[in-house]
């Protein structure tokens, strides 16, 4: 029989674990039939949303290195060697015929390790900035995806392949605004402001929303607000009609249907998604990520006129005056929500797919 396992690793946010489930259903959808096993770290979020996608995963005990000093440093290098052991004998045992890296620290030592037993591997980069261990990695993998131009500052020119960033598969199924807004329970007379932190949610977005909840009056709110404090958001938004407070939006494309504005973290899968469904957004990079990515995510749309960006600690003086900005004026909406449509791409899972079997032939 035909060796169709494939071993995915990445995961801690669902920037690098979405595209890695989109692969996932990309490879099942081609046709032919694939043994697909995740591997990712313990106690992550990968851990729970992976199995809720119907694929297996085996977790590994490993941590990503604090930027700050902390006693968990301390363990990062006992920890990373046990991953890599684990790494190791989860490859010899599945016998996989390729794997791919999404980025995350789990990748790290399950990468590693398939470079040393000299099977395929391709890594997926979703920032205009690399994260630390796609950059390490970069030097051992046959190829890397990417969603930017100008990697190959960080990568070996010769591996890179621009494919865009896959976006999660059921996004592609056109929703009825209408019908969207009904799922919402919302008035299909005013404007939608979508709010979303990232997967894990954005607290000092969520702290000026609260502050200024008043001030949205004439527009109606769907909050995704993250597990942290959301019992208290969702008290607050009692006490307003308009407003609607989520811990997670599972159907995000009926909230993408429903709003005519996003508020959004500059993560590279919210951009992807923004992009490809030609939403105008206000963009708040996180400050607190490695080598500042989101910034330089935001940037490169800033750059094209796709959106308007705030730094988070303008957001309380700015925020207002930029969501009336869009809302109250037709040809900027439209005009932001078309210049992000020409910054996406159709079918990026298919071509990384496409990407995989263009290596296992050139392995042959």
């Amino acid at each position: 029989m035909k060796n169709n396992r494939v071993i995915i690793s990445g995961g801690g946010t669902a920037g690098h674990i979405f595209p890695a489930i989109s692969i996932a259903e990309e490879l099942n959808s081609s046709g032919k039939i694939y043994n697909i096993l995740f591997v990712g770290a313990k106690k992550r979020m990968e851990m729970q949303k992976v199995p809720l996608a119907g694929y297996k995963i085996k977790g590994i005990w490993i941590d990503g290195f604090q930027r700050s000093f902390t006693i968990r440093n301390f363990m990062f290098p006992f920890k990373l060697g046990i991953s890599l052991v684990h790494s190791l004998f989860i490859l010899l045992k599945f016998k996989p015929k390729f794997v791919i890296g999404t980025g995350g620290f789990a990748s790290g030592p399950l990468l590693f390790a398939a470079s040393i037993l000299r099977i395929p591997t391709l890594i997926h980069e979703q920032n205009s900035f690399p994260g630390i261990t796609n950059r390490m990695l970069s030097k051992l993998v046959d190829k890397i995806c990417v969603s930017y131009d100008g990697m190959e500052s960080y990568f070996p020119n010769k591996k890179i392949v621009k494919t865009g960033n896959p976006i999660r598969k059921y996004l592609y199924e056109k929703t009825n605004k209408i019908k969207a807004i009904k799922y919402f329970d919302l008035d299909p007379k005013k404007k939608t402001v979508l709010i979303v932190g990232g997967s894990l949610g954005a607290e000092p977005i969520n702290k000026v929303i609260s502050n200024k909840i008043l001030n949205f009056s004439n527009y109606q709110i769907i909050w995704q607000t993250g597990k942290y404090n959301y019992k208290k958001y969702k008290e607050l938004a009692s006490n307003y009609k308009n407003v609607n407070v989520y811990e997670f939006i599972e159907k995000m494309n009926y909230a993408y249907s429903a709003a005519d504005i996003i508020i959004s973290r500059a993560g590279a899968l919210a951009i992807a998604e923004i992009c490809f469904l030609q939403k105008p957004a206000i963009l708040v990079p996180s400050p607190y990520v490695s080598e500042n990515h989101q910034m330089k995510n935001a940037e490169a749309l800033v750059s094209k006129q796709a959106c308007i960006l705030i730094e988070e600690h303008k957001l309380e003086i700015n925020l207002l005056e930029s969501v009336n900005k869009i809302l109250e004026n037709t040809k900027y909406r439209q005009r932001l929500a078309s210049n992000a449509k020409s910054l996406s791409f159709n079918n990026s899972s298919s071509k990384i797919v496409k990407e995989l079997n263009n290596l296992i032939y050139d392995k042959r």
